[in-house]
């Protein structure tokens, strides 16, 4: 036998035999993978594309018809939609190569299923590599479940309160002051910004400096950590580099480039600025029930560490958790409020009819007021100004996917109109909540690409049905669903009302044309064609959206 297998190992294959053998076990493993993703999808019709597109080998693949990309769901909503080709809210996306079999589903029936029944029941959870991604900081509310979940839930829900939306409305509107004086505008009746996002972006940092971690901050000042890269420029940095910093392995951090070593600065300034407020937090918490005084800080981070000292012990948060959470809070928190201000002023822009009618009402709340000031008892009055805010995080929603895994075999009932259709889901498999299907799905929004904030508000008594069913509701906002829906809904859309509103009031908000090469001005058609697309970073937002402000008479 030993020399049997001496002479077989002898003996020399050709090198396209080689090829032949290595490529027909590659060809079996795909065709198993394959059939085996089908089974577990119940063969439910959809794409079969080598790798999962919200895996780093579906985004590092060129996009093109056998791999659809990371943002395929709005890149295709128009003339390759997914959902009208296969004639179901749900669909499978099964990959032969990498990734695990999915289901992206674009019904807010199949979503409650998934993630609100699903999260009682322990039928669905969130998959192993979204909980890495959010952890990168430490746990916290937005990575954990179950039990872990409902702890963070608890300590981090105080802080959201009405005192704190007070402070938001207030610190809003003196940095719009501060802006304006900061930016020249006194004295300019025309300016032009070449991206709106430098503005919105600035402006929702700043509140959450201010108001999430209680730091002294303005316009021309921003926060910084004992004079290191200010934290604007830190989340800049992080923002653009997160996608290296979830996979990149530790050895990679040492690589001598400039923008790794800036990255790992930006990263190694932002943790130090974190674990340096939560220290001085717990210090004079501590401070103040050793003296017996109680101090009235405002600020969420304040509110966040009071709440975890009170509970002590393994009820409270640690430093890591603490941490986790104030990074969750304002990474996404700010990043979605600035893109959902910066999509919506450019709707507003195009849309000089429903610009006017929302100015109207601010003109209206304000009118016996010689200053035109906007106060926080206005909020409920200004539902227009909230209901742009609404269509703009619609058509751009931030959170644009909601990523869960079936922790064991269960059935979905995948049924979109009349006619009962059941679904067995194997365990392991990844369900995708496809907010941009959701928003874009005409069984809830009626001609979903039109920019139309009355579809969130009564607008007359006589036209009630879509709007009857979107007035009240959190779930089609886009601020995510069921008990995990967004916990900063309130701070965002209190921010960006009294944002909006002040600037509407004083500005006439116009899309910055630009010059084509024949020397032809751009349309507003072009415009919108080349400037309101979608691009992602930590969340999901628009492009860079140029603009002009003209001063209202």
């Amino acid at each position: 036998m030993t020399v049997l297998l001496t002479k077989v190992s002898e003996i020399e294959f050709p090198w396209t035999t080689t090829i032949a053998v290595v490529g027909g076990i590659v060809v079996c493993s795909c065709v198993v993978k394959l059939v085996e993703g089908l089974k577990a999808v119940g063969s439910l019709p959809g794409l079969r594309i080598p790798a999962q597109p919200l895996t780093l080998l579906g985004v590092l693949l060129p996009e093109t018809w056998w791999n659809p990309g990371l943002l395929f769901t709005w890149t295709w909503r128009k003339d390759r939609n997914v959902y009208h080709h296969y004639g179901s809210d749900t669909v499978s996306v099964v990959p032969f190569i990498h990734g695990p079999p999915t289901l992206y589903t674009r019904s807010m029936e199949v979503a409650r299923q998934v993630v609100s029944a699903g999260h009682r029941s322990g039928a669905f959870g969130k998959t192993d590599s979204m909980g890495r991604a959010f952890l990168f900081w430490g746990p916290n509310i937005v990575a954990t479940e179950g039990g872990q979940w409902r702890k963070h839930r608890r300590i981090a829900s105080p802080a959201f309160n009405n005192e704190t939306y007070a402070f938001v409305w207030e610190t809003s509107q003196n940095l719009y002051t501060e802006m304006v004086l900061a930016e020249g505008w006194l004295s300019k009746d025309i300016i032009e910004v070449p991206s709106v996002q430098a503005l919105t972006s600035k402006f929702t940092l700043i509140i959450f400096a201010s108001v999430g971690f209680g730091f002294p901050s303005t316009w021309s000042d921003p926060p910084a950590h004992q004079g290191e890269m200010t934290v604007q420029k830190c989340i800049e940095i992080i923002t653009w580099s997160n996608l290296f910093a979830i996979s990149a392995p530790a050895w990679a951090w040492k690589l001598p480039f400039a923008w790794v070593q800036r990255t790992r600065r930006a990263y190694d300034t932002m943790r130090a600025f974190m674990q340096s407020q939560v220290s001085a937090r717990r210090e004079a918490i501590r401070s103040e029930a050793d003296h017996g005084a109680k101090k009235l800080a405002r600020d969420v981070f304040t509110l966040l560490v009071r709440a975890s000292e009170t509970e002590g012990g393994e009820m409270g948060l640690d430093d890591k958790e603490l941490i986790g959470n104030m990074f969750a809070l304002m990474f996404a928190g700010h990043e979605t409020t600035a893109h959902t201000l910066a999509a919506s002023l450019g709707f507003l822009a195009l849309n000089a009819d429903v610009q006017d009618e929302i100015v109207a009402q601010v003109q209206d709340v304000t009118r016996e007021r010689d200053d035109g000031a906007v106060l926080l008892g206005d909020y409920g009055r200004l539902d227009k100004v909230l209901a742009a805010f609404y269509e703009g995080i619609r058509l751009f929603p931030s959170g644009v996917f909601l990523v869960r895994e079936a922790k064991q075999d269960t059935v979905l009932n995948i049924s979109d109109g009349e006619e009962a259709r059941t679904l067995a889901v194997k365990k392991g498999t990844h369900i995708i909540v496809d907010m941009v299907g959701v928003q874009y799905n005409a069984r809830y929004f009626a001609d979903p690409e039109e920019f139309r904030p009355s579809r969130w508000y009564k607008k007359n008594q006589e036209n009630l049905n879509e709007k009857d069913t979107l007035l009240e509701s959190e779930e089609y906002t886009a601020f995510s669903v069921g008990p995990r829906s967004c916990l900063g809904r309130k701070f965002a859309t209190t921010e960006a009302v009294c944002f909006l509103a002040l600037l509407l009031r004083d500005w006439r908000v116009e899309p910055l044309l630009a010059v084509k090469p024949d020397g032809k001005v751009e349309t507003k058609d072009e415009w919108r064609e080349r400037v309101m697309q979608a691009t992602i970073r930590i969340t999901m937002g628009v492009k860079d959206v140029p603009l002009r402000f003209v001063r209202r008479a």
